[in-house]
C-alpha cells in the first residue's frame, strides 16, 4: 500500500512538471510569434527598476506583486496570448501559475530576460 501512494504521488509530480513544461517557449519562437501576430502581449514580471533599467522591446511591464490585481483590468480577455518574462525565469514560471489559475488560456513562459539572445532596450 505505501508503495502504491508513493507511486501514485510521484506520477503526479511529473504530470504536473509536463504541463508546466508545455508552457515553455524558446526565445526564437517567442519572436517569431510577436512578429507574426501584433495581439500578443510580451508581459515583463520584474519590478519598475528592472524595467527601466533593460527591457525586451514591445514589452508591457505589470510587477509580479501587483500582477492579480492588474491583470483582469488591463486585459480582461482570458484568450489573450501572453509571453511571460523576468530577469532569470523564477518570477515568469510564477506568473505562468497565477495566470492560469485566474483562468487565462493561452500563456508561455519565456523565462529570463537573461537568455534572451536579441537587441534589448537599455538605459
Amino acid at each position: 500500500m505505501k508503495f502504491l501512494l508513493i507511486s501514485l504521488f510521484l506520477g503526479l509530480l511529473m504530470l504536473t512538471g509536463c504541463q508546466r513544461n508545455s508552457n515553455i517557449i524558446e526565445p526564437d519562437e517567442a519572436k517569431t510569434m510577436l512578429a507574426s501576430d501584433n495581439s500578443i502581449v510580451l508581459l515583463d514580471v520584474r519590478t519598475q527598476e528592472e524595467y527601466d533599467e533593460e527591457h525586451i522591446a514591445g514589452s508591457v511591464l505589470i510587477p509580479l506583486h501587483t500582477l492579480e490585481q492588474t491583470l483582469k483590468s488591463s486585459y480582461p480577455e482570458l484568450d489573450t496570448t501572453f509571453i511571460i518574462y523576468c530577469r532569470s525565469g523564477n518570477r515568469s514560471a510564477d506568473a505562468l501559475d497565477i495566470m492560469q489559475a485566474m483562468g487565462y488560456e493561452n500563456v508561455y513562459d519565456l523565462g529570463g530576460i537573461q537568455d534572451w539572445p536579441y537587441e534589448t532596450i537599455s538605459h
